[in-house]
């Protein structure tokens, strides 16, 4: 039924709508109805996430299109979902069914201007990869040459434009009907959402892409880049070099052709170091797919439809922000934070620098000697925390270059068990940290910085004068009347949906002449009225209620 519903813009609209409503509506409910919040509790509430998240995953891979990347996007952003949300979606891989060859065949055509057999003289036409925005196949070209050919599914461009249309309204629910859409730039992610996504429906942006990287790594002489085939590749059909090899984590294949895991690790990390320090574009899905082994141990990289990009400014914020945490100096971290845009208008800075530093002096205190995988993991879920519950808002291009840095990882960990990173990154972040266009070395500046802390008073003591009890009551009343007061707005726009949507469904079974179907319409827009109705009336006498209790209070 899918392979035909998916097609129909109002079909895909309410199943994405719904679903979501539905999300909002459960965990309303769920603090609306637990008082205490002890572990059971949080144990419930991380496991309702976790439904959501196998829910929106399972809808996901049965509708395709824009839901799988928008998956992927999420998965990204620690500093918008629950960790456990986040940890659902992290196996959402991008594999969809294949679809009949005769539309990929139909689109090659259009987009070259005549028949395949102008240009190749062969073409498995069973696909040897499937993906939500395309399939590659292997063909070869009249000389003979193997290539692959990236093929975009049929109408794709048009599902990516419904899913638009649809979490519209999803970011539009958001920041009227919960808490998080006041927290969050709903209107700024919305805007990279889309420029991400429509970037790679374009395959001539990611030929152009791919070029980049190829010129970038030629001097590294143990990664390859494809090469591409310009004149052959539009805007829908991306041909490029087919490569003979396997994955990167395949460790049979590994073993099999004599392979030193360790070189492979060491070209990994020198690849993102190259990437993720320097100003530029990097590839922000460098999962074990995108990365192959030739069979003499070369590192293949393919498929740059999903990139980010790092400004050379950014690249001097960060390392004055990391240049703070080193030398305690925490207004120099937020200033960094605002130059780059992390940080949302209404952010309580002072706040936000006690916080970071009570994390920051936590680690220090710890005396851990080996950044391995394990260590890592935990700081990360420790950022992940800090920055969720905080007033920031990664960029989608460093939200990308978390996700793509936890992936490289895990690679690197199942390529080389043994890797010490923290002993092969000390020397690269010492030369970072000074940076090439630095005028006085970063350690000059260290010395000059020691003697602050005696010059200044105990923040502690600061933060601890101005905390206290004072206003609580009154802001736990007021959380509480906003809460019930976006209930009943949200159960309001339910009720007038129901009704809308019952009444259409029976003035169009009216037309049909389907008298049991047009029956149930007009009870459903029964039932949205009636709910309509019930709804109203409750919200004015709780306003009432309100009103008299603080009429009482100001006598």
């Amino acid at each position: 039924m899918d392979g035909r519903w998916k097609y129909i813009s109002i079909y895909r609209i309410a199943v994405i709508v719904w679903m979501s409503a539905k999300f909002m509506l459960q965990l309303f409910w769920f603090q609306k109805t637990r008082r205490i919040w002890d572990e059971e509790t949080k144990q419930e509430w991380n496991d309702l996430l976790a439904k959501q998240a196998r829910e929106y995953r399972i809808k996901s891979i049965r509708l395709g299109g824009l839901l799988i990347k928008f998956g992927q996007f999420l998965s990204s952003r620690a500093d918008l979902l629950p960790e456990v949300f986040i940890k659902e979606l992290e196996g959402l891989v991008d594999r969809v069914k294949p679809i009949e060859f005769k539309y990929s065949k139909e689109i090659i055509e259009e987009e070259w201007g005549g028949g395949m057999d102008e240009y190749l003289s062969d073409i498995n036409e069973e696909a040897v990869a499937s993906a939500s925005i395309g399939e590659v196949y292997k063909g070869y070209l009249k000389d003979g040459t193997p290539v692959a050919i990236k093929v975009q599914r049929y109408r794709v461009k048009d599902i990516f434009h419904m899913d638009f249309k649809a979490l519209r309204i999803v970011f539009w629910m958001l920041r009227k009907f919960s808490r998080f859409g006041k927290k969050a730039d709903l209107v700024a992610l919305y805007r990279e959402l889309v420029t991400v996504m429509s970037n790679e429906l374009d395959f001539k942006q990611e030929l152009r892409n791919g070029t980049h990287f190829k010129k970038r790594f030629k001097d590294l002489p143990e990664v390859y880049i494809p090469d591409y085939y310009s004149d052959l590749s539009t805007q829908r059909v991306l041909v490029m070099e087919w490569i003979e090899g396997a994955k990167v984590t395949d460790l049979g294949f590994i073993k099999r052709n004599g392979i030193s895991r360790e070189r492979v690790a060491r070209t990994l990390f020198d690849l993102c170091v190259e990437q993720f320090l320097k100003a530029g574009m990097f590839h922000s899905d460098p999962h074990p797919g995108n990365l192959m082994l030739k069979e003499d141990g070369t590192v293949v990289i393919i498929d740059f439809g999903m990139v980010g990009d790092i400004k050379k400014q950014d690249v001097n914020y960060i390392r004055k922000m990391i240049q703070g945490f080193i030398l305690d100096d925490y207004d120099r971290v937020i200033q960094a934070l605002k130059n780059m845009n992390f940080l949302l208008e209404h952010a309580n800075t002072e706040r936000l620098k006690k916080l970071l530093k009570e994390t920051t002096e936590m680690y220090l205190d710890g005396e851990f000697r080996k950044l391995d995988a394990n260590m890592m993991q935990y700081i990360m879920e420790d950022v992940q925390k800090l920055v969720k519950n905080q007033p920031i808002q990664l960029p989608a291009d460093y939200a990308f270059l978390g996700r793509a840095t936890s992936i490289i990882i895990g690679v690197l960990t199942t390529v080389y068990p043994q890797i010490d990173l923290m002993e092969w990154g000390k020397p690269v972040i010492r030369e970072w940290m000074s940076g090439e266009e630095s005028k006085t070395s970063f350690y000059k500046e260290v010395a000059g910085e020691t003697v602050r802390p005696l010059m200044s008073f105990p923040r502690a003591l600061i933060g601890f004068l101005e905390s206290g009890d004072k206003d609580r009551e009154w802001d736990v009343e007021k959380q509480r009347n906003y809460l019930f007061h976006q209930y009943y707005l949200f159960y309001g726009l339910l009720s007038f949906i129901t009704m809308i949507a019952g009444a259409v469904l029976g003035l169009y079974m009216y037309e049909m002449q389907a008298a049991a179907l047009m029956w149930v319409g007009v009870t459903v827009a029964l039932l949205g009225l009636l709910g309509l109705f019930v709804n109203g009336v409750k919200h004015h006498q709780m306003v009432t209620t309100i009103n008299q209790r603080r009429s009482k209070d100001n006598e």
